[in-house]
C-alpha cells in the first residue's frame, strides 16, 4: 500500500558547486529558469584561489541569490573558500567526497565534476560534514597542535633513551622515569664531561637515593664527547617544546573560558580532566542541536556498530569504522583511565573485559562517555552523578543469580543443597 513520503523538497532552486584545486576552482551554478520551473539554467566559471577573486565569486553568489554552496573535502584547500564564502553570508556546505563519486566510466575533468556536484547537490542526495564554527575552530587548532607538540617531545625522548642505549648508559633500566628531577641532572653532568659512576649515581634524589648501587652498575659505560654532543641537542629540543606546550596551554585556556562551564561539567566525568574536556569541546563543539540524538553523536565519531546486511544476511564483523582520530584517541584515553577508578564506569568496563575482551571494554566505555557528554552538553543545567561501582550488584536479583550458580554446579555433575547461613 503506498503511503506519503516524508521527504523534504527535492531540488533546490539556487545551488553552486564548487570543485577545489591548489591554485584555482571550478564553480557551477544552477538556477530556475524564469518563467518556466521545470528548466535551468547553468553557469561554469573558473577562478583563483586568491583572496580577492574569492570575494569576486562570493559577491556574485550573493548576487544570484544562491541558497546553498557546496564543496568537497579536498586536502586543507577547502578552508579559505569555506570561511570566506560564510563570511558573506552563504550557506557552504562542505561534504566527503566518497559521496560525490562520478558515474564510471564517464570522462573526469574539474569543470565535469563541479556539474556532478551540483547536480547531486540539488537533488539534496547529500550530507554535510560537520564544521565548527570559528571559536571552536580556533580551540581546535591550538589543541590539536598541542597533541602534535606532544607527539614530537615523545619521539624526541624515545631517541635520548635510544642514545643512553648506544652508550651503554642503562639509566632507563633503574630508574622509571629518566626525564625526572634526578635524572635530569645526572644527564646534564654527563654533557658536562663527568664520566664517574659514582659520582654520577650521587646525583640521586629521594627514593633514587635507594639504588645508588644499581645506579653505578648503569652509569658503567661507553659514553663519549659524541654522545654529549647529540644529547645536549636532544634536551634543549625536550626544554624548548615544553616551552611551546606551556604557552599554547596558555591560548588554550583563554579559547576555553566562554566554554568554561561546559569543560567543568565534562571533568566531572571519571577519566577526563582538564585538557581531555578542552580537546573533546574543541572537537564537538558546545551546540548539540547538530546532533539530534547521542546516538547521532556516537555515530558520528564511529562510536557505533557499522551495518552490512544483503539477502538477510549481516556481512562483515560490525567494526565502527574510522571516525575522528583526535576525539578517538582521547576517548581512548578516558576510557581505560575510567576503567580503572572505582566507579560505574570502571565497573561496567571491568564486566565488559571479562567477557568480550579490554579493547572492546575501552570502545564500549568510551562510547558512554560520548552518550554522557551529549546530555550534558545538551543541557546546561545537567550535572553528572555517578551510579556507583555496587550498582550492578544492588540490581541483581538473588534468586536468579542463586539458580544460575545451582544450575552450573549441575552441569558439573554436582549435586547442590542449599542451606541457609546462620
Amino acid at each position: 500500500m503506498l503511503a506519503e513520503s516524508q521527504d523534504e523538497e527535492q531540488i533546490i532552486a539556487r545551488v553552486a558547486a564548487i570543485d577545489i584545486g591548489k591554485a584555482e576552482l571550478v564553480c557551477c551554478v544552477r538556477v530556475t529558469a524564469e518563467g518556466n520551473s521545470k528548466k535551468r539554467w547553468q553557469e561554469v566559471s573558473t577562478h583563483s584561489t586568491m583572496s580577492r577573486s574569492l570575494a569576486e565569486l562570493a559577491n556574485h553568489l550573493v548576487d544570484l541569490r544562491i541558497e546553498r554552496v557546496v564543496m568537497e573535502a579536498t586536502s586543507d584547500y577547502w578552508k579559505p573558500v569555506f570561511y570566506l564564502l560564510e563570511a558573506h553570508g552563504l550557506e557552504p556546505w562542505l561534504v566527503n567526497a566518497r559521496d560525490v563519486k562520478h558515474l564510471p566510466g564517464r570522462p573526469k575533468t574539474d569543470v565535469l565534476d563541479s556539474v556532478w556536484l551540483c547536480k547531486v547537490a540539488e537533488r539534496q542526495m547529500l550530507r554535510p560534514s560537520f564544521v565548527p564554527p570559528a571559536p571552536i575552530r580556533r580551540l581546535r587548532d591550538l589543541t590539536r597542535y598541542r597533541i602534535d607538540l606532544v607527539g614530537t617531545r615523545t619521539a624526541e625522548k624515545n631517541r635520548v633513551e635510544k642514545l643512553l642505549e648506544d652508550a651503554c648508559i642503562k639509566l632507563s633500566v633503574v630508574a622509571s622515569d629518566i626525564f625526572g628531577v634526578s635524572g635530569r641532572e645526572m644527564m646534564a653532568a654527563l654533557i658536562d664531561g663527568e664520566r664517574n659512576p659514582k659520582v654520577l649515581a650521587q646525583l640521586a634524589r629521594s627514593s633514587m637515593r635507594r639504588k645508588i648501587g644499581e645506579l653505578e652498575e648503569a652509569f658503567t659505560g661507553l659514553f663519549d664527547d659524541h654522545h654529549a654532543f647529540l644529547l645536549a641537542r636532544m634536551l634543549a629540543r625536550i626544554d624548548g617544546i615544553d616551552a611551546d606546550i606551556a604557552a599554547v596551554d596558555e591560548q588554550i585556556e583563554a579559547q576555553l573560558a566562554p566554554f568554561a562551564a561546559a569543560a567543568e561539567r565534562l571533568d566531572e566525568i571519571p577519566g577526563i580532566g582538564p585538557v581531555a574536556a578542552a580537546i573533546i569541546l574543541a572537537e564537538i563543539g558546545v551546540d548539540m542541536s547538530r546532533f539530534p540524538t547521542a546516538g547521532h553523536l556516537c555515530s558520528w565519531a564511529k562510536f557505533s556498530p557499522g551495518i552490512n546486511s544483503s539477502a538477510g544476511k549481516t556481512k562483515g564483523s560490525g567494526s565502527t569504522g574510522h571516525g575522528n582520530r583526535y576525539l578517538a584517541r582521547i576517548l581512548g584515553e578516558a576510557a581505560v583511565g575510567a576503567g580503572r577508578t572505582a566507579t560505574f564506569l570502571g565497573e561496567r568496563s571491568r564486566r565488559i573485559a571479562r567477557r568480550r575482551g579490554k579493547k572492546r571494554a575501552i570502545v564500549a566505555i568510551g562510547r558512554s562517555i560520548l552518550v554522557i557528554i551529549w546530555h550534558l552538553l545538551k543541557d546546561p543545567d545537567t550535572r553528572f552523578h555517578d551510579l556507583g561501582a555496587d550498582h550492578f550488584s544492588r540490581r541483581t536479583n538473588p534468586d536468579t543469580s542463586k539458580r544460575n550458580h545451582v544450575r552450573q554446579l549441575e552441569a558439573l555433575g554436582y549435586t547442590v543443597t542449599l542451606t541457609p547461613a546462620a
